[in-house]
């Protein structure tokens, strides 16, 4: 890595870890891009067709914008433009390296790191994308709930502990990003487990309610909770709850993925509210984990259930708390956001139906659009 690049894992590092007020976020791409997806905290300066043609006019007129004293990681697409807009700012005494492999780098950013209130979980957050991995362990055996298609980061983060990884679980098949899960599983000569509703064709071990997989002396036990799939299932790990697509700790997983027509919607949204209706019942210190987040700035993602019940930023969770089926319904109708892009051709991959091709890293790229609203 040259000393003019900063890793994308860097910036990932220095923004969550406290330590943002000593890095400062560039963003050249254009203002539609910069507006769909970006880096909390960035500020855009959307000169990305200036610097194809070299034109630095624009920039310079922003100087006075950029902090003196703060080293500034500049990011575009893909390395390219934020490099020559690095070197230009160096040019003019400021400490600026470009983010390596851009936007595109910054999707690829895994961060592991064990949730303190629970006994054997390792969270590991996409922050590019939104997506969060698990691995539940206990003794020297875990199994790896939602891994993204980057399998090497959950071996990496076994092996840093000290595990063998036993077994491998997606709680759905996921719409918005690539599945690691038979990949893994298949390298590794360990079960692939997935809920029936959702595997298609696939050959895996099939999970039902109320059954257990084995992780050392302890269980992962299975909930199915359809609603954003039919095959949706949350896991129970002890105090914490894997609670997959079905409760963000800010919203709950969108019910349009499979069908979008009114009635479908209708239906699994019906189904999500008792799905809601059953993880809200656990005691309030039981820890959700969510397998999405949106805006959230702690780390790791986990809240109480019964704070999560108590705060008023989770409007649905408040409809499901007051027994309101119908507005649960109506509101989820209304306010449905755009889908997860690609999600249709992710689908299809994930339920083996098409092979992934030389693109499947930049299918995922891009917001998170998985929660109801």
């Amino acid at each position: 890595m040259s000393n003019t690049d900063i890793e994308p894992s860097a910036v990932a590092r220095r923004i969550h870890d406290d330590d943002s007020a000593d890095l400062f976020v560039l963003d050249v791409r254009n203002e539609a891009d910069y507006e769909e997806w970006r880096i909390d905290g960035s500020l855009n300066v959307p000169i990305y067709d200036d610097l194809l043609s070299y034109d630095y006019s624009t920039l310079e007129t922003h100087l006075d914008d950029l902090p003196a004293e703060t080293e500034i990681a500049v990011v575009c697409v893909a390395g390219i433009t934020s490099a020559r807009a690095a070197e230009f700012l160096r040019q003019h005494g400021f400490d600026a390296r470009s983010v390596a492999d851009g936007m595109n780098g910054w999707g690829r950013v895994h961060r592991a790191s064990d949730v303190d209130r629970v006994d054997g979980v390792v969270q590991i957050v996409r922050p590019g994308t939104g997506c969060v991995s698990y691995l539940a362990h206990d003794g020297d055996r875990a199994v790896v709930v939602d891994p993204s298609q980057y399998v090497d980061r959950y071996l990496d983060a076994a092996d840093e502990r000290d595990l063998e990884i036993v077994g491998v679980a997606d709680t759905h098949a996921h719409a918005d990003h690539v599945s690691g899960a038979r990949r893994l599983a298949g390298d590794l000569d360990v079960p692939y487990y997935l809920h029936g509703d959702d595997a298609g064709d696939l050959d895996v071990a099939e999970l039902e309610d109320g059954e257990t997989i084995a992780v050392g002396d302890r269980a992962l036990e299975v909930l199915h909770t359809p609603g954003h799939t039919p095959g949706s299932v949350s896991f129970r790990f002890g105090d914490a709850l894997l609670a997959g697509d079905t409760l963000f700790l800010r919203s709950v997983g969108r019910p349009d993925l499979e069908d979008s027509s009114d009635d479908a919607v209708r239906e699994a949204a019906s189904l999500l509210f008792d799905s809601l209706d059953r993880l809200t019942a656990f005691d309030d210190g039981t820890v959700v984990l969510p397998g999405h987040f949106s805006d959230e700035s702690i780390r790791p993602l986990a809240t109480e259930l019964g704070a999560l019940r108590a705060e008023t930023t989770n409007e649905l969770l408040s409809y499901v708390a007051d027994g309101d089926e119908p507005a649960f319904v109506e509101t989820i109708v209304e306010s449905l956001a755009d889908e997860p892009a690609n999600y249709n051709e992710i689908k299809r991959i994930n339920w083996g139906e098409e092979q992934p091709g030389g693109d499947v890293e930049a299918l995922e790229l891009g917001p998170n659009n998985c929660a109801a609203n």
